[in-house]
């Protein structure tokens, strides 16, 4: 398809011509644009809670791929994104534990 004001050859799906910014009188722009996933939310939820509760984020992160699996939604880089930082600062609190109960034990 062609602009119709500068001439240049845009997308089929364009609402605006990329070159001079007029919206385009293409029909088929909104009927055939790809439709926009709805995002997980306990995928979003999984996320935020990586960084504040890092068990909470770890179970909402593992549900939330469960339900990836299951239903056609978008989220699965947060659920995953979620997954690896609450693994990560469980394993960074443990490590923290076992060296504090080492220098404990070893100043009594």
């Amino acid at each position: 398809m062609y602009c119709k004001n500068c001439g240049k050859e845009i997308s089929d799906y364009a609402f605006v011509c990329p070159n001079c910014g007029v919206k385009t009188e293409n029909p088929n722009a909104e009927r055939n644009a790809p439709a926009e996933k709805k995002t997980n939310t306990l995928a979003i939820v999984g996320f935020i809670l990586a960084f504040l509760i890092p068990i909470a984020g770890l179970i909402c992160s593992i549900i939330a791929r469960k339900q990836l699996q299951e239903r056609d939604e978008g989220g699965a880089g947060l659920a995953l994104a979620g997954l690896i930082i609450s693994i990560v600062e469980l394993v960074i609190v443990f490590i923290y534990l076992i060296v504090v109960i080492a220098a404990v034990a070893a100043v009594m």
